[in-house]
């Protein structure tokens, strides 16, 4: 635990059962604004509890949700999955089937529930989001889900915001109040330049604003310290990663 911040295992009642999850916060600091941190894939593990701690000592009440609850808690070190291999992709498209639009917009609920039953959280706030990877299409399910507490949402390499799919998180934009911040690694907007175009109009036609940055020399997954390791491809970009955290606390300074 760091001396300046809080960082405890918690359990959240949800709709659909009991959801592990960290929360972490500065304490003295009186009423905290909150925000949900949506992990990528890998879940939660020492990466994704460093990452929590230090946006806390940045002062906010931060909830990581186990994205897998449904099918059981956390391991310690995270999920394990080879993504270069189509039965790992499979296996991980299985867990994510669950998470419709309704069910994490019910699940979002009961965190910010919980998020208002504690001491340090400012209540009835406004709420930012973040997600990475996978984290990101949650981030805009439950910005469109929970509109009247989304205040603001962050996308750090998000995959499969803007697609021909009919669910496809871009079309859940007109639900939305809350500004958005998407940070796009460079690799995936190579394989499809199209999609930052197509998020942009969304946004525009809703009258929200949007910032969409391609992330130069970046791959997907480049803000987590642990993917290089886990992977075994140099993923984690440290310089950029370190600009997109500079750009996710001057985001949620300035909405939330």
């Amino acid at each position: 635990m760091n001396p300046e911040s809080n960082l405890v295992d918690v359990d959240v009642e949800t709709p659909a059962g009991r959801c592990d999850a960290l929360l972490a916060h500065a304490p003295g600091r009186g009423e905290l604004p909150a925000v949900i941190l949506f992990p990528d894939a890998f879940g939660l593990r020492p990466a994704i509890r460093g990452m929590a701690t230090r946006l806390a000592e940045q002062g906010y009440a931060v909830l990581v949700p186990n994205p897998f609850y449904r099918v059981g808690k956390s391991p310690a070190d995270g999920m394990v999955f080879d993504l270069q291999d189509p039965a790992d992709r499979s296996r991980l498209m299985a867990l994510r089937a669950p998470m419709t639009h309704e069910a994490v917009a019910r699940d979002v609920a009961a965190f910010i529930a919980f998020l208002d039953a504690q001491p340090f959280v400012r209540k009835h706030g406004k709420v930012g989001v973040v997600g990475y990877c996978m984290g990101g299409v949650l981030a805009m399910q439950a910005a469109a889900g929970i509109p009247d507490r989304i205040g603001a949402g962050v996308s750090f390499h998000g995959g499969g915001l803007a697609t021909n799919a009919p669910n496809s998180p871009h079309r859940l934009v007109s639900k939305m109040r809350a500004p958005f911040y998407f940070g796009i690694a460079a690799g995936d907007d190579e394989r499809e330049p199209e999609a930052k175009s197509v998020l942009a109009d969304a946004f525009a036609a809703a009258g929200l604003a949007a910032t969409i940055v391609v992330y130069e020399g970046t791959l997907h997954g480049w803000c987590m310290p642990d993917l290089s390791e886990r992977t075994g491809r140099p993923i984690y970009n440290e310089p950029q990663a370190e600009r997109a955290w500079r750009e996710l606390l001057a985001f949620f300074r300035r909405e939330l």
